[in-house]
């Protein structure tokens, strides 16, 4: 039987920078992964300036100097378009973008130089628990067999499915907005484009207008990251088949955007969102990441959000019970932004909603602006403007109305 002060499990964005930080902190880590590395994750790939700061923070600047750097978001649709820098006062300038083959692998390496011991092809499927409720141990399979590994404190970041969440009791609702989302890979002579492009007017084959985007994030390597997300309520769940929508969107930008050859390596998912998840915290665990639900409900990023609820997971290790505290915590430092946010969200659901107001939102360049602020997750705590002030009180008028809180 192994023994770990610290078991990370997954070894995406989140797991590895709590792994990182932990192991900083002094702590014994051990984080494992359900697959080889370096290995893929479906994702748009865009990293915000609010995930750049976190990256930085962790030392890998120098990693991120050989990136691509972008200055903000064009944004098109209805026929407009705007470009938009990012606007966030008090984070960096910048944003990027990187293949998840080499961003996780990148944090992942970040982490065993720290200390961390990392094992991958590791897949944790059951936790034992003592008297207390505590989790004593949990069982890994490899290819090899099952292994017993003891831990003081379980990190939960297995992503937006969570298979060792729900075991633990992570229960996923999907009565407020959550996404769905396609990516692929394509070759275009604007790959070193300075903007990541978003088609706020996305259209199927049929011409109807989703609730959702598509995006094109060059790469620098020759190609971009093309896909299409939609969003999605249980009341309406929509009937979205996202492989030809994005086929479809691929045809409509390969002339603006220069595309060459063949979509490849497309590959979709679901994303729980704004907090949409309960039993996310334990005696001695916790959820963090995608496995959490923090995913922005308005433009389905999570890498910062990862990054960020990483680093504080492994500053809250001494916690004597995480149980009510971890939840209490993510509220503290998301909730009121998640509960304004996926009630927003849930407004884009409805069928009129964007064809009416689409339009006359993109009409102009003041509103867009605040419209890329707020979504794309660019307040911070430190910004006392007027936009800043006024996301943070509708948050706080949204939450009096929440029938399920974030992590509730």
């Amino acid at each position: 039987m192994t023994s770990t002060e610290v078991l990370v499990v997954g070894a995406g964005p989140a797991g590895s920078a709590a792994a990182a930080w932990a192991a900083r902190a002094g702590h014994d880590v051990l984080l494992v992964d359900a697959q080889a590395f370096p290995r893929d994750k479906t994702c748009g790939d865009g990293l915000t300036p609010r995930a750049i700061a976190q990256l930085v923070d962790l030392g890998m600047g120098p990693w991120l100097a050989d990136r691509p750097r972008n200055r903000g978001i064009r944004m098109l649709g209805f026929g407009a378009e705007h470009e938009l820098a990012w606007n966030g006062p008090h984070l960096p300038t910048y944003g990027s973008a990187a293949p998840r083959t080499e961003l996780d692998d990148a944090i992942r390496r970040t982490a065993v130089a720290a200390g961390a011991t990392f094992r991958g092809a590791t897949r944790a499927v059951d936790v034992y628990r003592g008297a207390d409720g505590r989790v004593a141990s949990v069982l890994l399979r490899t290819a090899e067999g099952t292994e017993e590994v003891t831990c003081r404190q379980l990190i939960v970041a297995d992503g937006v499915r969570s298979t060792l969440g729900r075991v633990l009791g992570r229960t996923w609702h999907r009565d407020t907005a959550y996404g769905i989302a396609a990516r692929a890979y394509v070759r275009s002579e604007r790959h070193d484009d300075p903007w990541i492009s978003s088609h706020l007017e996305l259209v199927d084959e049929g011409g109807t207008t989703l609730p959702g985007y598509g995006w094109i994030f060059p790469l620098g390597d020759g190609r971009v990251n093309l896909g299409v997300g939609s969003l999605a309520t249980g009341a309406r769940h929509g009937d979205v088949h996202l492989h030809t929508l994005l086929q479809h969107y691929a045809r409509q930008q390969r002339t603006p955007f220069a595309l060459d050859g063949e979509v490849t390596m497309l590959a979709s998912a679901m994303l729980p969102m704004g907090g949409a998840a309960s039993g996310v915290a334990g005696p001695n665990w916790r959820c963090i990441g995608d496995a959490a639900a923090c995913v922005n409900p308005l433009n389905g990023e999570g890498i910062d959000y990862g990054l960020e609820t990483g680093r504080l997971a492994a500053a809250t290790l001494a916690l004597p019970d995480a149980t009510s505290a971890w939840p209490a915590l993510l509220h503290e430092h998301y909730g009121a932004t998640f509960s304004v946010a996926r009630r927003l969200a849930a407004l884009l659901t409805i069928d009129s909603f964007l064809p009416r107001f689409g339009p006359i939102g993109m009409r102009s360049q003041a509103i867009m602006g605040v419209a890329l602020r707020v979504m794309g997750n660019l307040v911070s705590d430190e910004d006392a403007d007027v936009v800043a002030r006024l996301w943070r009180a509708a948050g706080r008028v949204s939450q009096r109305f929440d029938a399920r809180p974030p992590w509730a």
